[in-house]
């Protein structure tokens, strides 16, 4: 099953470590996981009251210590073995790291096996209505409400900044929730993400000058977005200079979905440099 030599994970791969990331989400409560890097992985179902319903998701983290927390969103096909395994990987590096259910204020856990079922199945009919329910108001409400979760739990380092990474819908939920807990989130990282640009006051880039003093944030751009909205990373870059934060904008040689594992447009060489990138940003500010 292995990882590549780099650490990362190609398309082979993804298929067994997927099934097995799908039994792990199912693990009693404190279960121990082995894995590589930090040693035993604990990998945990959580749910607690959260606005507007029952937040759930996956917790998991090394299981001696306390460590830096992240919230981890997953992209437009919610909660399912893919962003759990990225979630793993992650932990492995030394977080504590919170896989969400971004459509908990509708329904619970796991609604798609894997990005394809999404695609084929009417995906987007289904989760229309719970994306309706994700207004960037609401979305600040609910990073509130993790990060106080976040800061009672023993493997979380309250002393450390807290990072948000979402991806294509999700995207700026991270900046999002940066602006909405300036005092706790200190990293915000957006991988392919939508709905970055625009007039409203809560528009992801009229937020990045709420983020905190010296907080960072990545912004990574597929090409294709990129393509279809060349002025955005302008916008965004012109916005992140004006901020306190750091703010690193660029544009990746892959295609919107690129760094997620089950994704159709996966890109294996740029998932791997998004990844890096994702690694040092937490490493200069959480």
């Amino acid at each position: 099953m292995g990882v590549t030599k780099d650490g990362g994970f190609n398309r082979r791969q993804f298929a067994v470590i997927g099934a097995l990331a799908g039994a792990g989400s199912t693990l009693a409560a404190c279960a121990p996981i082995a894995g590589p890097g930090r040693g035993e992985l604990v990998q945990q179902n959580v749910s607690f009251s959260a606005p507007g319903g029952t937040f759930d998701g996956v917790f998991i983290h090394p299981a001696e210590g306390s460590w830096p927390a992240v919230v981890l969103w997953p992209d437009i096909a919610g909660l399912r073995p893919a962003p759990i395994e990225m979630g793993r990987r992650l932990a492995q590096s030394g977080y504590a790291v919170l896989v969400g259910n971004p459509y908990y204020r509708n329904v619970a856990g796991q609604q798609f096996a894997d990005f394809e079922e999404f695609r084929t199945e009417n995906g987007f009919e289904k989760v229309g209505p719970w994306r309706a329910d994700n207004s960037n108001e609401n979305v600040m409400a609910t990073t509130r409400a993790l990060v106080s979760w976040l800061d009672g739990q023993a493997a979380v380092d309250a002393n450390s900044g807290i990072g948000i990474q979402g991806y294509c819908m999700t995207g700026g939920w991270s900046i999002i929730g940066a602006a909405a807990v300036p005092g706790r989130v200190k990293a915000a990282a957006s991988f392919h993400g939508g709905g970055l640009v625009g007039d409203a006051a809560s528009a992801p880039v009229n937020l990045l000058d709420d983020m905190a003093n010296g907080a960072g944030a990545l912004i990574a751009i597929a090409r294709n977005d990129d393509a279809d909205n060349p002025e955005a990373k302008t916008l965004l870059r012109d916005a992140g200079e004006k901020s306190a934060a750091s703010v690193e904008v660029e544009v990746y040689d892959g295609d919107h979905g690129w760094t997620v594992l089950d994704s159709p447009a996966y890109a294996q060489g740029e998932a791997e440099r998004a990844w890096t990138a994702l690694l040092r940003l937490y490493r200069d500010e959480l």
